[in-house]
Order: C-alpha cells, then sequence, then structure tokens
C-alpha cells in the first residue's frame, strides 16, 4: 500500500529553495525552531557519531555580528576569488534564525581505521568522506526542516573557509579545531521563488551501470565554470530550456544540458585536472580585470 504521507515528502523536497531575500521584522517561536533542529538530530552519521553541534542564533544583536562576519567573508571572495558569481550577506540581516552546523573531527577516529601501513591513506580519505557526508546528511535535514516550517533559508559553505571559521568561532566561543561547514539563515520569503535549474532525471539515472552516454565532458564542466555559471545559479527556472535566451547562453551545448544523452559518442575521457579554472569566458574575464 501507497505511504499516505509520500505526497508531501516530496513537495517538502520541490518546495526547498535557497532564497537569498527575507521579510524584515519577522519572528518564528522557538519550538518550530526546536522542530527544525530535531529535523538535523536525526541524520544518518557514519558509525552513528552524529559528529555535529548546532549553535542557533536568534538574538538580534548576535545576528547581526555573524552577518557582520559573512559581509567580510563575502567581501574577501570579491577580493581573492574573482569570477565567483557571489552575492552580498546583507540579506542576513533580516533573518529570523541563524543555524551554524559545526564538525567536530575528533569522531572520525571512531571511523575505520588502517592497521596496515599501506592502507593509512586509503581509510584516512575515506574517514573524511564519511565526516563530511554525514554534516551534508545535518544540514539537508534542517533545511527540509525549514521548509516543513513554512519558512526558507540557504546554505552557506563559507564559514567552512579557515579565516571566517576563526571569527565565528571568536564570536560563538567554539573550539576553532571545529569548522562551521554549513551556515544556514532562516526567514520568511519575500516573494515566492520558482525552482533553479536541474538537471533533466533521464540525464543523471543509470540503470545497472554507469552509462557513458549520459557522461559530462571536460569540455562542458570548462563551459558550465567560464560561462554558465552565474546564470544557472541564480535563474529561477528549472528547466533551461525555457530561458527565452537559451540557444544564445547554450550555443552548442544546448542538447548536452537538456537533452537526454550529454555524450553521444560514449568516449570517456581519462582523469584531468580540475585543480583550478581552466577555460577562457567571462569569469576569466573577471578574473584577470585587477590584474
Amino acid at each position: 500500500m501507497a505511504n499516505k504521507n509520500a505526497p508531501l515528502f516530496y513537495e517538502i523536497i520541490e518546495q526547498r529553495r535557497s532564497t537569498r531575500k527575507f521579510e524584515p521584522g519577522r519572528k518564528v517561536s522557538k519550538a518550530a525552531i526546536n522542530r527544525i533542529i530535531e529535523c538535523g538530530r536525526w541524520a544518518p552519521s557514519g558509525a552513528n557519531v552524529q559528529c555535529w553541534d548546532f549553535i542557533v542564533v536568534n538574538e538580534p544583536n548576535m545576528i547581526k555580528k555573524v552577518t557582520e562576519v559573512f559581509l567580510r567573508q563575502a567581501q574577501r571572495l570579491v577580493d581573492h576569488a574573482k569570477g565567483f558569481p557571489a552575492v552580498k550577506k546583507t540579506y542576513l540581516a533580516n533573518t529570523v534564525a541563524i543555524v551554524i552546523v559545526l564538525g567536530d573531527p575528533r569522531w572520525k577516529v571512531c571511523f575505520p581505521q588502517s592497521t596496515n601501513d599501506e592502507w593509512v591513506e586509503e581509510y584516512t580519505d575515506n574517514n573524511e568522506a564519511i565526516f563530511l557526508c554525514s554534516l551534508g546528511a545535518a544540514i539537508q535535514n534542517i533545511q527540509l526542516g525549514v521548509t516543513a516550517e513554512g519558512l526558507t533559508s540557504s546554505w552557506l559553505s563559507g564559514g567552512g573557509e579557515s579565516t571566517t571559521n576563526k571569527e565565528l568561532s571568536k564570536l560563538l566561543n567554539y573550539p576553532d579545531w571545529m569548522t562551521a561547514y554549513g551556515t544556514i539563515p532562516i526567514g520568511y520569503p519575500i516573494a515566492s521563488q520558482d525552482r533553479r535549474y536541474r538537471r533533466p532525471l533521464e540525464q543523471l539515472i543509470h540503470w545497472n551501470g554507469y552509462n557513458s552516454l549520459k557522461y559530462r565532458k571536460n569540455s562542458q564542466i570548462d563551459f558550465y565554470e567560464s560561462t554558465l555559471r552565474p546564470f544557472a545559479m541564480y535563474r529561477d527556472n528549472e528547466l533551461m530550456t525555457d530561458w527565452k535566451d537559451m540557444n544564445e547562453k547554450l550555443g552548442v551545448w544546448a542538447e548536452a544540458f537538456t537533452g537526454k544523452e550529454t555524450n553521444p559518442s560514449g568516449k570517456l575521457e581519462p582523469k584531468a585536472d580540475f585543480s583550478k579554472p581552466r577555460a577562457i569566458g567571462p569569469a576569466t574575464k573577471r578574473r584577470k580585470k585587477d590584474l
């Protein structure tokens, strides 16, 4: 028998938005915030270690101070990560609460540990992945809880940057060796927001093995980073086919971003170096503007 609550569950997932405009002067009850944090509490984690703590900032003066930290963080992006389509963080001032999701790295000791020198690197890398995935699950659960309460939020990863994390730890009194992997501002949206771009389901689902026809080529990633990223990040359309200027923005990449298959040849590529941007486009020009 079908779960009668399933439609509501799917609706909440689809309604979740990363919102950066909140109504000023609103409040939310502690009971609602507790329900939201309870969602985070029930997130899965490696070895059930629950390697997180949640700091809820809801006093106006503290919201102001946290906002000031992120205003400086946003300016550093402008100064030192040129080309990234960053947004100002002034909207934080209108939140009803800000949840800081802390990761406690000590708990990684509870994950599988190598007893053979040859396997130390493998298990160390895997334990870092378990740690980060556990925190990601908690962050997502909290965001879904926010949506279920009729509120909205976004996920600021900037708290994980060393400089920002040191400022937050000093302000909020947590050990500076813990990290604010997720900062979640919560508020009432100032206006309804449509869905952001999502890849077509047919393009990302693979049945019983990896389908090389759906492999996204290196050059496609280069195009996204150098040219398409700001539009995919901030336009209020789930489908790029709804963009009036789709052909202009996508050009030869239209089928790769909107069709069922991204790689008609089916050929895979060897591992490439993506440790830094590689292509020339509008983002490159912004990076080089002040050089």
